[in-house]
């Protein structure tokens, strides 16, 4: 069992280098990823959409999307995903992107979920937070 933290270079550094974008735990035959929650910022840090819930969802998922393939992975090896959101009255539009990236078919489900309503994020605009754990077979 081996557990590395990373930062890999297909996403902007994380705010003051504070925490890793990835703990990676290698177990035999594959590994599990834990992404540290991801906001909507561009790659300058600054909030993308202040305010809009679906825009800042499509920003998240393409960040979510670049850590996942730097340790080859893609959305269909998302085990779970963890929702903080500053109004529930946003989970139509958050939901419709996220049912474009996993949608359920008949053979399949997708991920498990957790979704939380919270007062406010640490950015200003910021609606959305994602947490995304991940198996990786080898």
């Amino acid at each position: 069992m081996n557990l590395s933290l990373d930062n890999p270079q297909t996403v902007a550094a994380p705010f003051g280098d504070r925490f890793a974008h990835v703990a990676r735990l290698d177990l035999d035959g594959g590994a599990l990823l834990m992404l540290a929650g991801q906001v909507a910022v561009d790659d300058a840090g600054e909030v993308v959409a202040p305010g809009d819930a679906a825009a800042q969802a499509e920003r998240i998922f393409e960040i979510i999307h670049g850590l996942l393939a730097a340790h080859g992975a893609t959305f269909a090896d998302v085990l779970h995903i963890r929702t903080f959101m500053t109004s529930l009255q946003d989970l139509p539009a958050y939901a419709a992107v996220r049912r474009g990236l996993f949608p359920a078919h008949p053979a399949t489900n997708p991920p498990a979920s957790t979704t939380v309503e919270v007062n406010r994020l640490f950015l200003p605009g910021a609606v959305l937070e994602v947490e995304v754990t991940a198996a990786v077979r080898s």
